[in-house]
């Protein structure tokens, strides 16, 4: 079976200045995602403005990805959903696209107990043949997904892993220490893809990516060929870019800043709106110290 990657980007969804969704610039965007050090992308995640697409808009950039990337990357569906049943018919729909995994968000508003979380995941991964990815974002979400609950979902065989955007290395280290063999633990906050590695986590869903995916890609394979100190010297290089991205809610920043190197990819749905002068001008300073790997055409 095809491996998922250890650098992923969680990719922006183009939109055309009239707000549609802009699949042919989708298509272009996966493959140079891949081209510039990803290896695999999600598509409707956080980043792809999951809140505002709609499930036809949502099918359709699942199935024009996975034609566009077809076997040179792995394609992950966004199909979390706080209502069990949505996501269960969102993540059969994807299946029957042929994507190559699905990312399964915390339930977010509703507030379930951990009980209801594990039947939530539960219930889902055991209605389809797709490979799971639990994403924890309490941030987001309120709920967190406690690593208790993540230990108990591993031992189901199609859960094969978690991004763990919670920031708590405490619960991070428990879930990679207890969780089944092979269960694979991605970070889910750029500036936390180094320490989480060192604590035995697999990769990075990333933001990031989309502007210096080649560099990340560098900073996670030195780790794993066990050059620590090349590995932290390229971490403590693009941090600025880690943190710099997220100084207003994700997507906003980055949609601007892959748009602002010359590759369009519109403005997000609102309730999002692009940044603010101050925003921007701050945005456009980190790009100006910034080497970019994404290949603008």
């Amino acid at each position: 079976m095809k491996e998922l990657g250890r650098i992923i980007t969680a990719m922006v969804t183009p939109m055309t200045e009239k707000g549609a969704v802009d699949y042919p610039q989708a298509r272009k965007l996966a493959k140079a995602l891949l081209a510039s050090g990803s290896e695999g992308v999600v598509v409707v995640g956080t980043t792809g403005e999951s809140p505002t697409l709609r499930h036809e808009e949502e099918k359709r950039l699942f199935a024009e990805v996975k034609k566009a990337v077809g076997n040179t990357g792995s394609v992950i569906a966004g199909t979390g959903s706080n209502n069990t049943a949505e996501a269960l018919e969102f993540t059969r729909d994807a299946e029957v696209i042929g994507v190559d995994a699905c990312l399964l968000v915390v339930p977010y508003y509703n507030k379930p107990t951990q009980e209801g979380l594990y039947q939530h995941f539960k219930t889902i991964a055991e209605a389809t043949s797709l490979r799971c990815i639990l994403y924890n974002v309490p941030s987001r979400t309120v709920t967190n997904l406690a690593a208790e609950t993540t230990i108990r979902l591993s031992q189901i065989p199609n859960i094969v892993g978690v991004k763990e955007a919670s920031g708590n290395m405490e619960q991070i280290t428990k879930i990679i220490k207890e969780s089944r063999p092979g269960f694979l633990v991605w970070s889910g906050n750029d500036s936390d893809t180094l320490p989480m590695l060192s604590l035995g986590a697999y990769g990075v869903i990333s933001v990031a990516s989309h502007l210096v995916g080649k560099q990340i890609n560098e900073m996670v394979y030195a780790y794993v060929k066990g050059d620590a100190k090349k590995a932290a010297a390229i971490h403590q290089r693009l941090l600025p870019v880690f943190t710099g991205l997220f100084v207003i809610s994700n997507p906003m920043p980055v949609k601007w800043a892959v748009n602002e190197v010359g590759f369009r990819v519109g403005k997000p749905r609102l309730p999002l709106i692009e940044p603010d002068e101050k925003t921007a001008a701050f945005l456009k300073d980190l790009l100006k110290k910034t080497k970019i790997d994404l290949a603008v055409k």
